[in-house]
C-alpha cells in the first residue's frame, strides 16, 4: 500500500479540524465545570464564606449523617459557610468545646442543654433535630415481662443520671419498684441474664441485641415516647453571644443542616458511603448493615409525624417542659429556664405558615428573613 501525501492545504484543514475539536472539548469542560460549581453551591459573586465549626456528640456515624453529607455535597458552602466538623467522642466534649469557644455549633441532648442553661451557661437551642426519643427499655419475653407492671421487683440496667430521667419517670408513672443495676455501654449483662431489663438506644444497642441472634419477637420493648415520656435528644446549640453577633450565620447553619438531613434521607446510599469513609478515617470499626439501620431509624426520629405542631428542627414547648420537669424532679437543676430564653425559633418559612405579623419584628429580624427566608422567634 503506497504512502499518501498530504498537501500543505490538507495540513491546514487537519489543524482547523483539530482546533475545532479542541474548542468543542474546551467548551464542554468549561460547561461541566460551571455545572459543578452550581451543584456544589458556590456562594454568590462577591460573597465571602464564613468559617464555622461544628462538633457532634460522638464519632462519625449515621446518627450525624445529615451534617457529613451536607459538608461533602457543598450544602454548607451554598449557604455561605466554610464548615469544619470536629470529631466528637470521649476525648472531645461538645459541651466543653462549645462553651469555651472552640466550636461554634454543637449537637447536644435536650436534657444536657437545659442543664447547662440552668447552670449558668449562656447557650441556646436553635434547632431540635430529633423529634422523638430513641431511648428505650428492652426485656426478654422469656423472663415473663410483657407489660410495664411485669418490671416490678426486677433488675433494670440504667446508664448515668441524664439517661435515667425517662426510666425513673416511667417507674413513677406505673408505680414500679425496681433494683437498679449500673449499665455500661455494652449489652453483655443483658445477654447473659445479669439484668432482666436493659437500657438501649433504638438506633444502636437495640440493633446490636438483634445482631446477637435474638429475634424481635422474643423481646418486649418499652419506647418512652409511646408512654407519654418523650424526651427528644439531639439538637443544635450555639452560644448566645454568637447568636446575637451573627444571627444570619446561625440561620444559615440550621437551614444547611436541615437540607443536609433531607438529602441524606433522599440519598441513603450516598449518606452511608460518606459515613463509612469518615469512620474509616477515624479508624473506627463498624458494619454497613448497622449504619444503614441507624440511618433508617434517624429518619423516623427526625421527621415530624403528620399532624404534629412542629416543622423539621422545631422544639415543642410541651417537650421542653416535660424534660425540664424531669430534670428538676431528680434534683439535677434548681430552676427551669424560660422557654424563650432557651430556644430561638429559626424556621424554614417554606415549610410552615407564618404565625407572626411583621409588626412585631425588629428591622434586623426582617432583614434576616429577606436574606435567608427564616423567621426568628420574638424575644
Amino acid at each position: 500500500m503506497g504512502l499518501r501525501c498530504i498537501s500543505p492545504i490538507g495540513h491546514i484543514k487537519v489543524k482547523i479540524m483539530l482546533h475545532a475539536k479542541i474548542r468543542k472539548h474546551c467548551k464542554f469542560i468549561i460547561s461541566a465545570a460551571l455545572f459543578l460549581i452550581i451543584v456544589c453551591g458556590a456562594p454568590a459573586e462577591g460573597d465571602v464564606l464564613k468559617k464555622a465549626s461544628f462538633i457532634p456528640q460522638w464519632v462519625p456515624q449515621t446518627q450525624f449523617a445529615g451534617y457529613y453529607i451536607g459538608l461533602e455535597k457543598g450544602i454548607y458552602r451554598k449557604h455561605g459557610i466554610d464548615l469544619t466538623i470536629i470529631t466528637g467522642g470521649p476525648d472531645n466534649s461538645p459541651s466543653e468545646l462549645l462553651t469555651d469557644g472552640r466550636a461554634d455549633f454543637a449537637s447536644l441532648w435536650l436534657s444536657t442543654g437545659i442543664q447547662m442553661r440552668a447552670g449558668g451557661a449562656k447557650i441556646l437551642n436553635i434547632a431540635q433535630i430529633m423529634q422523638r426519643s430513641a431511648l428505650m427499655l428492652v426485656a426478654k419475653k422469656a423472663s415473663g415481662i410483657e407489660r410495664p407492671r411485669d418490671i416490678n421487683g426486677r433488675k433494670v440496667g440504667l446508664w448515668g443520671p441524664v439517661f435515667q430521667l425517662q426510666p425513673r419517670a416511667f417507674f413513677r408513672k406505673y408505680d414500679l419498684t425496681v433494683q437498679v443495676v449500673p449499665q455500661s455501654f455494652s449489652i453483655n449483662l443483658f445477654l447473659r441474664d445479669g439484668v432482666d431489663v436493659a437500657s438501649a438506644m433504638w438506633y444502636n444497642e437495640y440493633h446490636t441485641i438483634l445482631n446477637c441472634g435474638i429475634d424481635p419477637g422474643e423481646l418486649t420493648t418499652f419506647f418512652f415516647h409511646e408512654h407519654g415520656l418523650n424526651f427528644p435528644e439531639d439538637g443544635i446549640y450555639v452560644l448566645e453571644e454568637t447568636y446575637k453577633k451573627d444571627p444570619t450565620l446561625c440561620a444559615a447553619f440550621v437551614l444547611a443542616s436541615i437540607e443536609g438531613w433531607r438529602y441524606a434521607f433522599d440519598h441513603p446510599d450516598e449518606a452511608l458511603a460518606v459515613t463509612m469513609r469518615n469512620l474509616k478515617k477515624e479508624h473506627i470499626p463498624t458494619t454497613l448493615v448497622h449504619q444503614k439501620w441507624m440511618l433508617e431509624k434517624m429518619k423516623d426520629l427526625i421527621l415530624p409525624e403528620k399532624g404534629e405542631d412542629a416543622s423539621m428542627g422545631g422544639l415543642l414547648l410541651e417537650d421542653y417542659s416535660r424534660v425540664a420537669r424531669g430534670l428538676r424532679s431528680m434534683g439535677l437543676i434548681d430552676s427551669v429556664p424560660s422557654f424563650t430564653s432557651f430556644y430561638k425559633v429559626i424556621r424554614d418559612d417554606s415549610l410552615i405558615k407564618s404565625r407572626h405579623s411583621g409588626e412585631n419584628r425588629s428591622p434586623d429580624d426582617l432583614q434576616l428573613f429577606e436574606k435567608t427566608g427564616f423567621r426568628l422567634s420574638p424575644e
